[in-house]
């Protein structure tokens, strides 16, 4: 990796971390959508730098933040999403192995769809879903961090519509990216999947992380939290259209 392909990884986290820190998901969406735009690793490599970094990010969230975890919701949403993230892991596999084209295009598609959802309002219910809804939004998060490290966007949707405070719901959210991180890294290092080279200068991310988690909880920027998920969704849509485009016309061009 050269030192240009450093800052660009280097931005991206710090945007990802001041997003995640402040409205509790987007990290792993920013990530992968810029590095499968600017191409600087890996996908399958990008996806293990989500989950260490990931990691670091929620750290410094619930040093403070765990006792608002909701403890009722948390339990099904993790053993949902431990079990589907194997599965996850497995599809990534197999398509990185294929076709490196149809692997941007589900990412891209995962982006674009991620982005609308999170642009909705979620209406608010009554009361709390079952523990059948958490458990089943828990498996799709599984899947996706499984597949892209990215486990947030139906998790988000489904636990924001729950008559829960607002600081139980982004650490809840924080916590299961957290356990995912870690359990996504370990099928890494049991499956042998190491990645390249170049991807160890990735870790210099982590103080940039740091650094910039810490200022999205002391000095949050002076707009809603409706525009700063406005904001999230046009980067998303943008990243998202950008990466899957270009791979499906290269497919469609191939074909003719």
């Amino acid at each position: 990796m050269d030192l240009h392909g450093l800052a660009i990884l280097l931005l991206l986290s710090a945007v990802a971390a001041y997003l995640q820190t402040l409205t509790g998901f987007a990290f792993g969406l920013v990530m992968m959508g810029g590095v499968g735009l600017t191409g600087v690793i890996a996908v399958p490599d990008a996806a293990v730098l989500v989950s260490c970094l990931t990691f670091v990010n929620a750290a410094q969230v619930l040093v403070k933040g765990w006792r608002d975890i909701a403890a009722r919701e948390f339990v099904p949403i993790i053993v949902a999403s431990i079990l589907l993230l194997f599965v996850g892991y497995w599809l990534l596999g197999l398509m990185a192995a294929h076709s490196i084209d149809w692997l941007k295009i589900v990412l891209g598609l995962v982006i674009v769809v991620s982005s609308i959802q999170l642009a909705m309002k979620p209406q608010p219910l009554a009361r709390l879903s079952s523990t059948g809804s958490f458990a089943f939004f828990g498996a799709i998060a599984g899947l996706m961090g499984g597949l892209f490290s990215t486990a947030g966007p139906p998790l988000v949707y489904h636990l924001y519509r729950q008559p829960l405070p607002q600081p139980t719901i982004r650490e809840t959210l924080v916590a299961v990216f957290a356990i995912n991180a870690v359990i996504r890294l370990a099928v890494v290092a049991l499956a042998g999947d190491m990645p390249q080279a170049g991807f160890w200068w990735g870790l210099l991310a982590i103080p940039v992380v740091i650094l910039f988690t810490f200022a999205a909880k002391r000095w949050p920027p002076p707009i809603s939290n409706l525009s700063l998920r406005r904001v999230a969704f046009g980067l998303l849509f943008l990243s998202g259209l950008s990466l899957a485009l270009p791979a499906l016309f290269k497919i469609i061009g191939g074909l003719s």
